[in-house]
């Protein structure tokens, strides 16, 4: 390394990035995904709740003291009085700042830490899930996994404190029925009308909120397939085609968020015209009552004061429902992801695996196609053997490639790596004793050198460089600037096809993995960098199982057998030489 130019070289003082591997096990139960986020922070919401009360019992001193001031202190002159009344209602009103205070604290403690629960948990899902189950676009289900976010505000908001405040309802109407039994019955029948609009809307508003969630979901994928082939509509001018589907979309969201809107407004609304009417009429009922003798002032103050308070939760509670059709319609949305299995987690551990490989009756079709990718295929590979997979597009090669690499579960037969069904395999056992270049090559946001190593600790710099210069990497990346520590943007953009290429192979070549397979890797490349790799791989590649899905002939120098696969079913079997021979014959 002190022979590298100044701009070529490794940090080796930096710690090691230490990437922790998601937790794979069996999918939880419905729902307890979304329960143990929440009771794991139920000290927190039992604070909420303590403060809320406090909240609500604090808020009848405001009541009592205007009762006292009009029917006691008024009348009397009582000045001294008023004085210890103010003092007593001030540090009340103190109290219940600071409570407020501590309140909305721990709701946004607890959502913070929901938020950190639940987007671990979904991410770990990700990485874990089968290639089979995943469904839809890139962007929609990108948007799917998103809605946890709505989840977490619905439970981390003012869910809790509306909930809280509602049997305080009981409370004021009690105080109410104390202080002027008859003004008792105006919020008492405001309650249900109020909360039976709202609850009415709920089977409609539920249709909508699926709806629409479909909607904005479909608008996500079709933004981000734009923003990842923009180079690709742009040249082919297929830039109207997306627009109409994206106007398209836009408006039925924007119909559907419409009805929506209207519709939870009428419950909202309801509320607060009760609110108003339910003060209104309590006045109204209350002067009667004063003129009778029945009341005193300072009664209907303190009345109308509860009645408002009686009927506010209502409010939020009406709001709350009109937002409950959505929270449910994200929450089935991602309780179907949640609750898929993911790939399985033998107990068995295997972290060294020899380089064989075996297809036994393997048939495979992929998910939701009715043809068959592989029909009936078998084979064998002994390990350090090299061999090539050649075939016309669609043949089946690289399903083989994927299989081997546990993406997808054969439909029928087995495949087997180091005399073990790749089912009964834990995922990083597998996969660490795999150096993979796959036909489409993706690079990740971040430096060369992570794309390289990829976290991995036992990665190190000089093993970063040998498999660099292995692949021909080193030769484009010691004429940059920044070097190893160029940042690459979202998949690689500023990259050839070939420079891509070269980085995903030193990926592949890193910590000398028993098995490669290689799927195109040099599609992009040019004949000398091919020569060149192929010339370096002859020697690395010694004692190593190869498994290469190619179409060029030039690549067919690293293999020491080849396999022809067409429609999904092996057609030749043999030396190099022998295949070529028998397709030129045909």
């Amino acid at each position: 390394m002190a022979s590298l130019p100044a701009t070529m070289a490794l940090v080796y003082d930096r710690p090691a990035l230490r990437i922790p591997r998601p937790d794979i096990s069996l999918p939880p139960a419905p729902g307890d995904w979304l329960r143990a986020p929440l009771w794991a922070n139920r000290g927190l919401f039992g604070q909420v709740v303590l403060a809320a009360a406090l909240i609500n019992v604090f808020a009848l001193a405001t009541s009592i003291f205007s009762m006292t001031v009009y029917n006691k202190i008024v009348p009397a002159g009582a000045t001294d009085s008023m004085t210890a009344l103010l003092i007593g209602i001030v540090l009340v009103l103190a109290f219940d700042f600071a409570l407020r205070g501590l309140r909305g604290y721990f709701v946004d403690v607890a959502g913070q830490n929901i938020d950190q629960q639940l987007g671990r948990r979904i991410f770990d899902q990700l990485m874990t899930m089968k290639l089979a189950d995943r469904q839809g676009s890139n962007g929609a289900f990108a948007g799917l996994l998103r809605e946890f976010e709505t989840l977490r505000e619905f439970f981390a908001s003012a869910t809790i404190t509306a909930l809280v405040d509602v049997p305080f309802i009981l409370l004021f109407l009690g105080v109410i029925f104390w202080v002027a039994p008859p003004l008792a019955l105006v919020p008492l029948f405001a309650i249900p009308v109020v909360i039976g609009i709202a609850w009415a809307s709920q089977p409609l508003l539920g249709r909508l909120a699926q709806a629409g969630l479909a909607e904005s979901l479909n608008k996500q994928g079709i933004i981000i397939e734009a923003i990842a082939g923009l180079e690709t509509i742009k040249t082919s001018r297929a830039g109207p085609l997306l627009a109409a589907r994206w106007h398209l979309a836009v408006l039925h969201h924007a119909a559907l968020s419409l009805r929506q809107r209207l519709i939870s407004a009428v419950a909202v609304n309801t509320a607060a015209t009760a609110q108003n009417l339910v003060y209104v009429l309590t006045v109204a009922i209350g002067v009667s009552l004063i003129a009778d003798r029945q009341l005193t002032m300072g009664a209907l103050i303190a009345a109308s004061m509860l009645a408002g308070r009686c009927v506010t939760p209502l409010g939020q509670i009406a709001a709350l429902l009109t937002r409950l059709s959505q929270t449910l319609s994200s929450y089935r949305a991602l309780d179907k992801v949640m609750t898929t299995p993911g790939e399985g987690s033998p107990t068995l551990r295997r972290p060294r695996l020899d380089g064989g490989i075996a297809f036994r009756n393997v048939t495979f079709r992929y998910p939701g196609s009715s043809a068959r990718a592989l029909d009936d295929v078998s084979f064998d590979i002994a390990p350090g053997e090299r061999v090539a997979i050649i075939g016309r597009v669609g043949s089946g090669k690289s399903t083989i490639a994927r299989l081997i690499l546990g993406l997808y579960e054969a439909s029928d037969g087995a495949v087997m790596v180091g005399d073990a069904d790749v089912r009964q395999l834990h995922p990083d056992d597998l996969r660490a004793n795999i150096g993979a270049v796959l036909q489409d090559v993706v690079l990740l946001s971040g430096s060369i050198r992570d794309n390289i190593a990829l976290g991995d600790p036992a990665i190190d710099d000089a093993e970063v460089l040998r498999a660099s210069r292995l692949s021909g990497a080193h030769d484009f990346i010691g004429r940059m600037a920044a070097g190893y520590d160029r940042q690459l943007a979202d998949r690689g953009e500023g990259l050839s096809g070939g420079q891509r290429q070269t980085i995903a192979i030193a990926r592949a070549l890193t910590l000398r993995r028993p098995i490669m397979i290689f799927d195109e890797p040099t599609s992009a490349m040019d004949t000398a960098s091919e020569d060149a790799l192929i010339e370096r791989l002859e020697t690395e590649l010694i004692g190593r199982t190869l498994v290469l899905v190619t179409h060029r002939q030039s690549m067919l120098r690293l293999a020491t057998r080849v396999i022809m696969i067409d429609a999904g079913r092996i057609v030749a079997d043999g030396a190099p030489a022998a295949v070529l021979k028998s397709l030129t014959t045909v």
